[in-house]
């Protein structure tokens, strides 16, 4: 049975639906199975990760026909020891039917993936209890569950001749938004996500800016364009519901570039490197160039200034020169 009447992001998918609005909220419905739970977050999910639905159709899967009133730790540890042992994979693009299509990688699901899939039902069962859906006392199944750790200790970014290759290939690539993408993440430090769900009613490109919405931290995010920028923008301008990275078949989805960038780090012989270190590259140029701790969280949108501190050893040079400037005199 079919479950999710509803778009990656939130929307509706019929007129009637959009006329009625999101459906009402049952108040401490214990006997609520999990999978319509689900369905009811997401008819009123408002937020801009595209992975969620994804994530939660995964879960559905894992919980079948269990309640608020059976969900347990147990269920949620279960169900993430088994991702753990599963191999990593990526999204392809969607069949002929509008399907989607996830290829095997080589390597196990990371724990930082995992803790991703933990937190998306996690958010559900919360937005439960402050909804009153869940019956008054109900425990929370995910705060009894451990979360991985995970190794950010070695964080890969672009050397300069590494960057340059790169962008010399996305540049070449068949699809022309790719140099776009792979710039904006570089200059901007943008999640993959953010950047997908990016449409032209969020762009000004007169003050060059783009307005994300808000982070994964659920803070608002606006991105500064750098000219480069603005002026390949100014290239693919279209209507202000569209996304800026749309699928040329699908135009309502983000255009499935995994494959092609695979390839581009092929052609530029990057090796060990993520879409993700894009923003990483960005932190790391911008610690070097002088930009405080601060400022780097400020832009990436850290809450928390312990995250940004992985780039404290390269702003050695600059608290050097401050040093000296300031107090230099002294004797």
């Amino acid at each position: 049975m079919e479950h999710f009447p509803l778009s990656a992001g939130g929307g509706v998918s019929s007129v009637s639906e959009a006329q009625t609005g999101p459906p009402t909220l049952p108040m401490r419905a214990g006997s609520l199975e999990i999978d319509r739970l689900i369905d009811l977050y997401m008819a009123h999910y408002a937020g801009r990760d595209v992975t969620r639905l994804q994530r939660l159709s995964w879960w559905r899967a894992r919980l079948p026909g269990l309640t608020l009133d059976q969900v347990s730790d147990d269920h949620i540890h279960a169900a993430l020891e088994a991702l753990a042992n599963q191999p990593a994979t990526y999204f392809a693009g969607n069949d002929a039917h509008g399907k989607p299509i996830y290829k095997a990688k080589r390597s196990r699901i990371s724990p930082a993936t995992i803790n991703r899939y933990g937190a998306s039902i996690a958010a559900v069962f919360t937005w439960a209890i402050k909804r009153r859906i869940a019956p008054k006392g109900w425990v929370h199944p995910c705060r009894a569950v451990e979360r991985r750790e995970e190794n950010n200790e070695q964080t890969r970014y672009l050397s300069d001749a590494e960057r340059q290759r790169l962008l010399d290939a996305v540049k070449a690539a068949s699809w022309p938004r790719l140099y776009l993408l792979v710039l904006m993440a570089l200059t901007t430090g943008a999640r993959k996500g953010e950047l997908q769900g990016l449409r032209w009613s969020e762009v000004d490109l007169e003050r060059g800016l783009a307005h994300v919405g808000r982070t994964k931290n659920g803070d608002p995010k606006v991105l500064p364009l750098v000219p480069a920028v603005v002026e390949e923008l100014r290239r693919f301008a279209a209507a202000p519901t569209s996304l800026v990275f749309l699928s040329p078949r699908r135009p309502d989805q983000p255009y499935a570039f995994e494959p092609m960038w695979k390839d581009v780090l092929r052609v530029a012989k990057i090796k060990s490197f993520r879409f993700h270190d894009l923003r990483h590259s960005c932190a790391s140029m911008l610690a070097q160039s002088g930009a405080t701790l601060l400022e780097i969280g400020d832009l990436l949108g850290h809450r928390q200034l312990q995250v940004t501190k992985r780039y404290s050893h390269l702003t050695v040079g600059h608290k050097a020169e401050l040093v000296n400037r300031v107090l230099g005199q002294i004797q």
